[in-house]
């Protein structure tokens, strides 16, 4: 590379780290300053604290670096603008795509970097930050628990109208055993509740009715406690399970939920996608920015800079919004994830050819 490559290429990771630093212990202050009340009523042990902000720093850093990037290299793009270094650069006889390149390297580091910390260091500080803000914080409901069907097996399903995870009781309790196409047998039960001390189901106002071909038997018992072939966590799964898990564990984690018709598949997808689309936003935000604030403007960096924040969190907003969408309804998670990315992939080619004339 050249000497103007390292040049802008220093500038432009330099930035981008100087800008996650400045705004880093910022977070952590506004998050410290809207918590701390409830972590002295908990009386959360200051161990415990510090692991939190350290999982907060990486969970925080990777939900908002694409606004990181995008203002870091504004900064520094309007600042060589204002300084006429990219006028003199390209009236060197160096072509706007060449000017691009060490831009592209930086983002490929970015990328890469993001991509290999998304899926295996932010997982693990998923982890911490969100059993942290369910053990001391928010003290609800971290499990879905309403209307829960699953396929346990190739042969059983499991269904519960309502589940409590502190007690381990789930109402309206149906398991349904199918031999092929043919139903088997039928549990039903008004309760289901798992007894620690024994290990078993406890099963209230129990009732099996079965189908053979020579007709159906039907048996019912106040209670019966027995073996059955799942976990009482199967009965209320985790919301957040798929953002601690790295990508080994969750290609393996979206199979087993696909294979038994877990209602939160598309939010597991969702995250998937997601692993993938934020990294490639390194590229498509870095063009933005180069188009946005490599010549100068009559207002100046401050306008780059209010444009760059307004862009920014636009894309934030999207993002999110079709997160919601995906959580509330059947929309698609890869359309959720990617099409943010390909808007604002078009805006990025739009800007470009502007710039270029």
């Amino acid at each position: 590379m050249r000497i103007i490559d390292w040049y802008i290429l220093k500038r432009y990771l330099g930035t981008f780290f100087v800008m996650i630093l400045l705004f880093i212990p910022i977070g952590i202050m506004v998050d410290l300053a809207e918590k701390i009340d409830k972590m002295r009523e908990n009386e959360v042990p200051l161990a415990e604290i510090i692991s939190y902000y350290i999982d907060f720093t990486w969970y925080f850093a990777n939900l908002l670096f694409p606004i990181f990037l995008f203002l870091s290299i504004i900064w520094f793009t309007s600042k060589l603008a204002n300084n006429t270094e990219v006028i003199a650069i390209l009236s060197s006889g160096i072509s706007f795509n060449r000017y691009l390149r060490p831009f592209f390297i930086g983002a490929f580091l970015i990328a890469a970097s993001a991509f290999m910390a998304g899926m295996f260091v932010v997982p693990k500080a998923s982890l911490g930050f969100n059993e942290f803000r369910y053990t001391y914080l928010k003290k609800k409901k971290v499990r879905t628990t309403d209307n829960v069907y699953k396929q346990i097996n190739d042969n059983e399903f499991i269904y519960v109208s309502f589940f409590d995870p502190v007690r381990k009781r789930g109402s309206n309790f149906t398991l349904e055993h199918f031999e092929g196409n043919e139903l088997s047998h039928k549990i039903m039960a008004n309760s289901i509740r798992w007894v620690e001390y024994d290990s078993i189901f406890r099963l209230a106002n129990y009732s099996i009715r079965r189908f053979t071909p020579e007709g159906e038997f039907y048996h019912a018992e106040p209670r019966k406690d027995t073996l059955l072939d799942f976990k009482i966590e199967d009965l209320s799964p985790e919301k957040y399970k798929a953002e601690t898990l790295n990508l080994f564990e969750l290609n393996r984690f979206i199979e087993q939920e696909r294979a038994s018709g877990s209602h939160l598949i598309n939010n597991h997808l969702l995250v998937r996608h997601k692993r993938y689309s934020l990294p490639i936003s390194a590229f498509v935000l870095t063009l933005i920015a180069v188009a946005m604030a490599s010549f100068k403007r009559r207002g100046g960096m401050g306008l780059n800079l209010a444009f760059g924040i307004t862009l920014g969190f636009i894309f934030i907003f999207f993002d999110k919004i079709f997160g919601v969408l995906v959580n509330k309804s059947n929309f698609h998670p890869a359309f959720a994830a990617w099409i943010p990315i390909a808007v604002f992939g078009v805006l990025a080619l739009y800007l470009l050819n502007r710039a270029r004339k």
